[in-house]
């Protein structure tokens, strides 16, 4: 007999069916045994009347634990009484293919490290597995708007000779008797892909950081969506694009789970108008000395410390109503040497960082394409040219204006839900203290 599926079991009232699953709460009564079972679509109660002696469901049922893993055959009856849908399934077969210990590692109301020492056991649960649905829909929607505007997927390496960003945050490794560094972002090589023609390209990826923050938004391993266009005119073409993308994304993850979201994390999936708003980081600035904001002593001169950008963002609400905000034209002292700077003004950058929330969930930029002044401002920035001379070498045989961002995908479900650590929201999350599961 084929398996069906709890979500199904409407359509198959007064019918013999098989149903596989965990049991979520067991209630053995003087006369009736209640066991509710639970499958990645939802719950059904399965109703055993005692027989007595010889009873082999009744002795089943009275040593069954919480959480193992059964299988129930039997007939699919209607009673008003049940809440679970006013169905419940009479066993004519009860199997159990795996018993759980009889005391769970966590509950509903432990703590989050301990959650995540027991993850496999914590993604059970509804409203967790709920998140990784999402991220399918979110990741979906993503190719569906790729494929659509004439994207090419990519696989960049994640092994690397030298850095892709800053020396700072590098994994080094021993790699045949060299050293070699995790990379940090894909960015070289999908500036790579617009030297070979690709046009446009997006990447899905890992990427790794040796940042020892501890803060609910940074992680030492993480997924980067990428995406990098050729031919730009400036930086406001990959603005354009992304947010494009972004209401193509939440257009999908509004209509395929906006009532799940709203019941389970009281959030209103807020699909964005465009264009979003954009300010540069000189507004940004006295529009934060203006509502009285004082950066830590430690913030970069010329940045957004974490508080500035939430700051930033309930000021852009309160005025324009709306979540997102573009804050452009980044100092090139706290910019890459890649980011291309303004001609009018070389210490800015045809830059941009994307705030939701009060949350920079992206960074992004149009890049210097032109060999001899990518080589200059490496080396303004102290770095070696001679140690990244494979990625120079893109741009001496002609290689087209383009621009591009990296998009974190924790932080982007983090935010969504309102939740209030990547921790809750990463499969499983890597930190300085985690290694695992």
């Amino acid at each position: 007999m084929k398996r069906i599926l709890i979500r199904d079991l409407q359509a198959s009232t007064d019918q013999v069916v098989r149903v596989q699953g965990w049991a979520a709460t067991i209630r053995n009564q003087k006369k009736m045994q209640f066991v509710v079972i639970r499958d990645h679509t939802g719950s059904v109660q399965a109703t055993h009347p005692r027989g007595g002696e010889g009873d082999q469901i009744e002795l089943t049922i009275n040593d069954l634990t919480v959480e193992s893993a059964v299988e129930v055959v039997g007939k699919v009856v209607k009673n008003d009484k049940v809440k679970l849908g006013q169905i419940e399934i009479l066993p004519d077969e009860f199997t159990v293919h795996s018993l759980a210990q009889p005391q769970l590692p966590i509950t509903d109301q432990s703590g989050l490290d301990l959650r995540l020492d027991w993850r496999f056991l914590d993604l059970r649960r509804p409203n967790v597995r709920l998140i990784f649905e999402i991220q399918t829909t979110a990741e979906n929607a993503m190719r569906e708007f790729w494929a659509q505007n004439g994207f090419i997927e990519m696989h960049s390496p994640k092994l690397m000779g030298s850095a892709s960003e800053s020396g700072a945050e590098l994994f080094q490794l021993e790699y045949f008797g060299k050293k070699a560094s995790l990379a940090q972002s894909p960015q070289f090589y999908k500036q790579m892909a617009m030297a070979a023609g690709f046009d446009r390209v997006c990447e899905v990826g890992p990427v790794f950081r040796a940042n020892p923050s501890f803060t609910s938004r940074h992680d030492t391993e993480f997924t980067s969506v990428d995406m990098e266009i050729s031919w730009v005119d400036s930086h406001e073409d990959v603005m354009s694009m992304e947010e494009r993308w972004i209401h193509h994304v939440l257009t999908a993850v509004s209509a395929e789970h906006g009532d799940a979201i709203k019941d389970t994390f009281g959030v209103d999936v807020v699909v964005p108008l465009l264009p979003f708003p954009r300010v540069r980081m000189e507004e940004a600035q006295q529009t934060l000395k203006d509502k009285g904001h004082v950066p830590p002593a430690d913030s970069k001169e010329g940045d957004l410390d974490p508080e500035g950008e939430r700051v930033l963002s309930k000021h852009i609400a309160d005025v324009h109503g709306h979540e997102f905000v573009f804050v452009t034209e980044y100092p090139w002292s706290v910019r890459p040497f890649y980011h291309m700077r303004h001609e009018h003004d070389p210490q800015l950058t045809k830059s941009f960082d994307l705030l939701w929330k009060g949350l920079e969930v992206t960074t992004g930029a149009q890049r210097e394409h032109r060999y001899d002044i990518l080589v200059n401002q490496a080396r303004e920035k102290g770095i070696d040219s001679d140690a990244i001379q494979f990625y120079l070498d893109f741009f001496q045989f002609g290689c087209p204006p383009h621009g591009g961002f990296g998009f974190g995908l924790t932080r982007m479900l983090m935010v969504l839900l309102n939740v209030r650590n990547v921790r809750e929201v990463t499969y499983l999350y890597r930190g300085p203290n985690r290694l695992t599961p």
